[in-house]
């Protein structure tokens, strides 16, 4: 790492990258040589030929256990002449290059020098089967770090929120004498409190929430696993596991392309769900909804959270059809543009459009904001006026 901050010539001179594009004749420390070879390496690649000028003589050292000691070796330098978003975005940048990204993933040695996130899973992810044998052990042990992660910053979260939203609407608010819940009540009333006869006034009775092994609310989560959709594939597989650890809500999940999945079985293991889902393909959202329809059993007590960017291959106007139908049986849908972090989507702005006519609210959320969609949504808050509260634009 740098510990001063570059000059502007500096600055131009990595920018430029040396040799007859730099015309700034400025030298270069031993670390801002060091961090033009790695930039060079990856900007100047060129498939067919060797990574990087500078990584060649690593590769004519015999002996080595890894087949690939050059992109290891860059692997390590991007850790230590860059901060952890920088290496991410240069990890990414690699993988856009098939070889490289052939030569990163598909070597158990090199792939545990990458560094774990929710990009490179979902790199994982689109490979599939096509990851060695000598791989699948390594690529799980990535997914599985990326995924512990996300759960220790947003399972509690999510299981608190809907538990919240959960016990909140079923309140029993006209109880009977043994359902009083006391403490709630006795909180409820403390302004009635009566200081002559040291005694509170009850005027508002609270009950214990209906007992039911039946759940309270379905949720449906139904994913366009289609590649642009990648990073909420993710997210949506991880939201979708934790919420089936939830007694009072019934969790299914639903992966679509041209086909559709019903991947709810592998709810229990977020690690094997991800492994299970195939992406790339093309969309047919009418299919999905279709699909959706048959597994809903209680239309009034069911959210569908829809995560699609509404680019539609199959007939769009069945789609639209189907949508309404299923509003128009009571089902709640919710439509996602994307749940990830990396900003406005690219969406149908049209279907976008027609949804919202029929009811449906359509944004794109954050991972982190989720929890507190799903417990508006188990309240039936409006959700178009939750977005604005959050400063997310609906469509």
């Amino acid at each position: 790492m740098l510990d001063k901050p570059l000059t502007d010539l500096e600055k131009w001179r990595l920018m430029l990258g040396g040799g007859d594009a730099d015309g700034t004749n400025t030298p270069l420390s031993d670390i801002l040589a060091g961090m033009d070879d790695t930039l060079t390496a990856l900007y100047d690649f060129n498939p067919g030929e060797q990574f990087g000028e500078n990584y060649k003589e690593i590769n004519k050292r015999g002996g080595s256990e890894n087949s690939n000691p050059s992109i290891s070796r860059w692997l390590g330098d991007i850790r230590k002449y860059f901060p952890q978003q920088v290496v991410h975005v240069m990890q990414n940048d690699a993988m856009k290059h098939d070889e490289l990204k052939q030569k990163m993933l598909f070597e158990p040695e090199i792939l545990e020098k990458a560094d774990a996130d929710i990009h490179l899973v979902a790199t994982l992810m689109e490979l599939g089967k096509l990851i060695p044998n000598k791989t699948k052990a390594t690529a799980k042990k990535v997914v599985k770090k990326v995924v512990d992660e996300i759960l220790h910053r947003l399972e509690q979260k999510t299981i608190s929120a809907i538990n919240g939203a959960v016990d909140r609407s079923s309140i029993n608010r006209r109880p009977k004498y043994k359902e009083i819940n006391w403490n709630s009540t006795i909180r409820k009333n403390l302004k009635h409190y009566q200081p002559n006869y040291k005694t509170i006034i009850p005027e508002t009775l609270i009950g214990y929430g209906r007992k039911s092994r039946k759940s309270l609310k379905d949720i449906v989560l139904c994913i366009d696993q289609s590649g642009s959709m990648s990073s909420s594939v993710v997210y949506s597989g991880i939201f979708g596991s934790v919420m089936a650890s939830i007694p009072n809500v019934k969790t299914k999940m639903l992966v679509f392309d041209t086909q559709v999945a019903d991947l709810t079985e592998e709810l229990n293991d977020p690690v094997d769900l991800l492994f299970g889902v195939q992406l790339g393909g093309g969309t047919d959202i009418n299919l999905a909804l279709r699909k959706c329809e048959e597994v809903i059993s209680k239309p009034t007590d069911t959210i569908v959270v829809l995560i699609t960017d509404l680019y539609e291959g199959g007939n769009v106007e069945e789609m639209h059809k189907k949508a309404a139908e299923l509003v128009g049986k009571g089902v709640q849908i919710i439509c996602l543009l994307a749940l990830n972090d990396d900003g406005s989507p690219a969406y149908d702005k049209n279907n976008a459009h027609r949804f919202s006519e029929i009811g449906i609210p359509v944004f794109a959320c954050t991972p982190d904001l989720f929890p507190d969609l799903m417990s508006a949504a188990i309240k039936n808050e409006d959700l178009k006026r939750w977005a604005s509260k959050n400063d997310i634009v609906t469509h």
